[in-house]
């Protein structure tokens, strides 16, 4: 394991990217696309003139066909390798390991921290592994003994399954302690309850923490909200906790009910203040114009592609209409803050659906913040597009 012993040839037009640090192999750069078939093993990319290109691995994902995972021919991606990688990762987030208000975080992001296909996340002492095609989850022992080897802060590890094989659970415990279920973590001093073995989530998407900290923190003090996708309430309990007088969180899954009213609880909110809708997103926006509702603070943070009975839903071509939908619920000068994941949106194509619609709908707006992805959702420069979250803050005249 580790010894590199098959040549894979790129084509002479993507190997100068590859060699200029570029990290995902896609089907198009492979001269013969049966290379694909390599499952599971450590290779070595190389041009069509056979110069050393990078070593990694062919493994077919949402993103691409494979990842370089060293640019250094010398080394070989054995034990050693991996302990060092995850020890660089690990000394990335030294300022969080540290602070006793945030115990939920990521520990390794794929790309970002030099090894495409696995995400790790912490939950206070307890990791999750995801792993997002064959060929990196088998070389999991490796990785998982590595990973050991350099955080014996962790008690125990679960891991979700993110591509699709026959006869792999989509989640277990893969070594360790149990956690306990709920299992509280804290995140800017907020309780959030969470369960590390039911399906692919969690309770909480720990990339949105900087945007729950600012609702913490006063951004949401005094205004009425309204949370939407809201899953398990994390925006509405931030802005609850952070001095909101009233919110509404509204999400068309049942299991949403039970997972907000939990969300309150452990943090000894009263639910008087805080209403949970089970409905349809839109169908709430034509009941809320109905009843005369409006907020002075909206929330949007849909997920990239959804479908149900009467609609299909997809941020890259419906974001603009759902801005639209939601401006006439927003006061005169409430906040609106508009968030996406979908990685196949750019950036600049994001702010112009945004900022298009509120134009459409003949309302004026001044951005006040731009949010990324966190500090510990590492990104590299090399592969900009792994900064998939974007999130805007505009107040609405």
């Amino acid at each position: 394991m580790g010894i590199i012993m098959k040549k894979i040839k790129l084509t002479a037009k993507n190997s100068s990217k590859i060699q200029q640090g570029y990290p995902l192999i896609q089907k198009e750069d492979l001269q013969q696309a049966s290379d694909i078939t390599n499952i599971g093993e450590w290779v070595t990319f190389v041009s069509p003139k056979n110069d050393y290109l990078g070593t990694g691995y062919l493994g077919e994902q949402n993103k691409g066909a494979g990842w370089v995972v060293s640019h250094n021919a010398t080394k070989i991606l054995d034990h050693c390798f991996f302990v060092e990688l995850f020890t660089e990762a690990f000394a990335k987030r030294k300022s969080l390991k540290n602070n006793d208000l945030t115990t939920a975080y990521r520990l390794f992001n794929g790309e970002g921290d030099g090894l495409g296909g696995l995400t790790i996340d912490l939950y206070d002492e307890f990791a999750v592994f995801s792993w997002y095609n064959q060929s990196i989850y088998k070389q999991r022992d490796l990785l998982v003994l590595a990973f050991q080897e350099v955080a014996n802060f962790v008690k125990g590890a679960y891991e979700k399954i993110r591509f699709e094989q026959k006869g792999l659970p989509e989640s277990q415990i893969i070594f360790g302690q149990e956690a306990p279920e709920p299992l509280l973590v804290l995140e800017n001093g907020i309780s959030y309850a969470t369960y590390l073995n039911e399906g692919m989530m969690t309770g909480i998407f720990l990339d949105q923490k900087d945007v729950r900290g600012k609702l913490v923190d006063g951004l949401a003090l005094g205004k009425k909200v309204l949370n939407t996708f809201s899953y398990t309430g994390a925006f509405s309990v931030a802005a609850a906790m952070g001095g909101a007088t009233e919110t509404v969180s509204v999400d068309l899954a049942k299991r949403s009910l039970p997972k907000t009213q939990e969300m309150f609880e452990v943090n000894g909110l009263s639910l008087e203040n805080n209403k949970i809708v089970v409905m349809d997103v839109f169908e709430y926006f034509n009941y809320a114009r109905r009843k005369g509702f409006n907020f002075d603070m909206i929330i949007l943070d849909p997920p990239s592609f959804a479908r149900n009975k009467k609609r299909t839903f997809s941020v890259a071509k419906n974001y603009g209409d759902l801005v639209a939908e939601v401006s006439d619920l927003l006061t005169e000068e409430g906040l609106l803050i508009a968030s996406t994941n979908a990685a196949n949106v750019s950036f600049d194509k994001y702010v112009t659906m945004v900022e298009g619609a509120l134009k459409q709908k003949g309302r004026r707006f001044k951005r006040l913040e731009t949010h990324r992805l966190p500090i510990d959702f590492a990104v590299t420069s090399k592969f900009k597009e792994g900064n998939y979250l974007k999130v805007l803050i505009y107040q609405v005249f």
